[in-house]
């Protein structure tokens, strides 16, 4: 069958169109997932959101939080973030105290272990205010990032740290299994 000049112009356009839509498409959600991610996503390659949900607390909301994984599949030993949103104004300091509680009270760890990571804690998470985030990364050599934003708040070195540190959120002792379960899943 043959076209008109114009008619075969305008099917190249319109599968032209259509080859950039089907382009846009699949770039999508690795592009938004690194919007999200902001800095944090250089760490976590191939990142994609896992799962998400809602920290509430004697009925106030506390943060959102999301968990992101290379190809969205969550590993406590590989790469990850988890990007908190706070939906209330916190100090740094009470984010750090709260972070330590919930480390201390996992136990196995010594107190001047704990001492060591609160200063260093002090030292990294600032004052947020309502819908700022912090997204903590895991990185492959088991180290914790920090970030709001594109901005490095700073670095803890020590793979202990990061266990302990993430399972608050994500490990099988969680305070809330809940929101566990919503992150990464219920066959986690």
């Amino acid at each position: 069958m043959r076209y008109p000049r114009n008619d075969r112009s305008a099917a190249r356009r319109s599968l032209a169109a259509l080859c950039c839509a089907l382009l846009l498409a699949t770039a999508l959600p690795a592009s938004r997932a690194a919007a999200d991610l902001a800095g944090a996503a250089r760490s976590v390659p191939s990142a994609e959101l896992v799962g998400k949900g809602r920290l509430t607390f004697l009925g106030f909301n506390v943060f959102d939080a999301e968990l992101y994984a290379p190809g969205g599949a969550y590993r406590s030993s590989a790469p990850f973030a988890l990007k908190l949103t706070y939906l209330r104004n916190f100090k740094g300091k009470q984010i750090t105290e709260s972070s330590i509680k919930e480390i201390r009270r996992q136990g196995g760890v010594s107190g001047g272990r704990l001492a060591s990571w609160e200063q260093q804690l002090r030292s990294i998470f600032p004052d947020v205010a309502r819908g700022q985030s912090i997204t903590g990364v895991r990185t492959a050599g088991g180290s914790t990032l920090f970030y709001s934003g594109n901005r490095k708040l700073g670095e803890i070195a020590d793979p202990a740290f990061t266990r302990k540190f993430f399972d608050i959120w994500l490990g099988n002792r969680t305070r809330d299994p809940q929101l566990r379960a919503q992150l990464v899943g219920t066959g986690s």
